[in-house]
């Protein structure tokens, strides 16, 4: 039972050590195996073998022969779970993060005046998130008037010209 514990023991010990120096065995070995090396799959496993073991031999008549098989059979469950998970979580993509180029073109309002050849505010939204910019125009607009972005002037600011309808 003590060493099942241990081996349980030892496997969350390698879990946290693998949070700790993540991808340090996957650099020794590079390629090889296509990942089945990795630290938390191997942690997985070894904490599952003595868990597992521990269980089986504490509630049951198997023996240590039993215990080791049942632990054995967890384990590589439990390591294959662990490293399809990571798979998927490493191939898990976010979308590029926005630019003030990609101001232009964009659609808002005026939501303090903008004097002639000074600066006001606008409010547009860029990936669905407002964005409260500065704003120059050639000629003064209103609160409230429809703008289309021109020219991205500064991360902050922005120059505009009224929707024509």
């Amino acid at each position: 039972m003590t060493l099942f514990l241990g081996l349980g023991i030892a496997g969350i010990v390698l879990l946290v050590l693998s949070l700790i120096f993540d991808g340090v065995l996957e650099g020794f070995f590079g390629d090889l195996l296509d990942g089945l090396l990795s630290l938390p799959a191997i942690a997985g496993f070894v904490s599952m073998l003595g868990f597992g073991g521990a269980i089986v031999l504490g509630t049951t008549g198997l023996g240590v022969a039993g215990a080791t098989v049942v632990g054995v059979l967890a384990g590589v469950v439990t390591g294959w779970v662990v490293l399809r998970l990571s798979k998927a979580l490493m191939r898990d993509q976010t979308h590029a993060t926005p630019r003030s180029a990609d101001l232009v073109g964009t659609a808002g309002s005026v939501v303090t005046a903008i004097p002639a050849s000074g600066y006001g505010e606008v409010l547009v939204y860029l990936g669905g998130q407002p964005l409260k910019l500065s704003a120059k125009s050639t000629a003064p607009l209103t609160r409230g008037t429809e703008i289309w972005v021109e020219a991205s002037l500064s991360s902050t600011s922005v120059s505009v010209r009224p929707v024509e309808r």
